[in-house]
């Protein structure tokens, strides 16, 4: 999705003078604005304020004070990593309802990190912190997941998809605005031969790759023809963003994060990207099967799912959202085939 350049704070602020903008070099300012929340006990100091090394979307914070630590997450109306890139502004709105509504569910509450805070006019969320031991991405090089990590990552899953439905919630949750950016990241940009993304920057030879992919014309169709029921609305409560990066190894166990991509919609999308990471990441085909068991066979279209998978696999070594992969160019290769595999020719089971 093309978009004009939103780096420009001072403009921003300009036109959006009641909004702060939080800064990891300002603590003082910070202070200030979190006292004025009323977010600060009256005898709570700063020690430090350090950026969140993970987050590309949003700017987050881990704050320590002398008595606890907290995250704060703000959305902005561009993507943090990529300022170039326009996002949806009030994704952190959507985040914040998703918390609040899924934490309805006792068992799906315990799952997540618990709301501290939400300033609906900076779009600024306090969270708790769940600790340093960070997300699942170790399993892109040596790490491998436990299968009982992997069962209770697909039985919040599961649950998730069961308990919430769209006929309760209506529009709720449609989030048309990141569905949209969503899409032309997963389905559009990778396969645009004109989208000037320089693939050998990632690994020589890359490029040639994926031209070959962008000129395969009856994979570029299915995939627009996926893409197309991707933005249909349907009457599961998705996560939107499955994938290593939103699976958070607390202390406490388990902890699953950043669902502001979430929308009602086909629920095959969410298992597909959680498999299509476990193909990225080289874990066993054994665990795959397990989990596919687990949410149950019987629920789900195995075709659609294969095919959400291959997508997520395409777009992930093709496109602008790279992982930390401990791949060389044939296994890369290897990997675009597997794709071609599953979008064209998709397990029935």
């Amino acid at each position: 999705m093309p978009g004009t350049s939103l780096s420009n704070r001072r403009a921003f602020l300009a036109a959006h003078p009641d909004v702060h903008l939080i800064d990891v070099e300002n603590p003082s300012s910070l202070q200030t604005y979190l006292s004025q929340l009323g977010w600060l006990n009256p005898s709570e100091t700063f020690i430090s304020t350090d950026r969140v090394a993970d987050s590309n979307m949003n700017c987050t914070l881990r704050v320590t004070t002398n008595q606890r630590t907290f995250i704060l997450k703000q959305s902005r109306p561009w993507v943090e990593k990529y300022p170039h890139i326009a996002a949806p502004w009030d994704r952190n709105l959507i985040e914040t309802r998703f918390y609040e509504v899924t934490s309805t569910d006792a068992i799906l509450g315990d799952q997540m990190p618990r709301i501290l805070g939400s300033d609906t006019v900076s779009r600024t969320l306090m969270l708790e912190d769940l600790g340093e031991a960070g997300d699942f991405s170790g399993i892109y090089g040596n790490d491998t997941l436990k299968q009982s990590e992997a069962i209770t990552l697909v039985n919040y899953l599961s649950r998730l998809h069961s308990q919430f439905n769209a006929s309760t919630f209506g529009t709720e949750f449609t989030n048309r605005e990141m569905r949209t950016l969503n899409h032309f990241h997963i389905f559009k940009f990778p396969l645009d031969t004109n989208n000037d993304l320089n693939l050998d920057q990632f690994t020589p030879g890359l490029t040639v790759q994926a031209n070959k992919l962008q000129q395969d014309y009856a994979y570029v169709d299915t995939v627009a023809a996926l893409g197309n029921l991707y933005l249909q609305d349907g009457e599961s409560l998705l996560h939107g963003d499955y994938f290593p990066g939103s699976w958070f190894k607390a202390s406490c166990g388990i902890r699953i994060i950043d669902p502001e991509f979430c929308f009602f919609g086909c629920r095959e999308f969410d298992l597909g990207v959680m498999l299509a990471h476990l193909v990225l990441a080289e874990q066993p085909e054994t665990l795959a099967n397990k989990l596919v068991d687990t949410y149950g066979r019987a629920t789900i279209n195995h075709s659609l799912v294969s095919q959400f998978a291959g997508v997520e696999i395409m777009r992930r070594l093709i496109g602008v959202a790279q992982l930390p992969l401990k791949c060389d160019l044939r296994k890369k290769i290897e990997m675009l085939d597997i794709s071609r595999q599953l979008v064209l020719s998709p397990q029935d089971e």
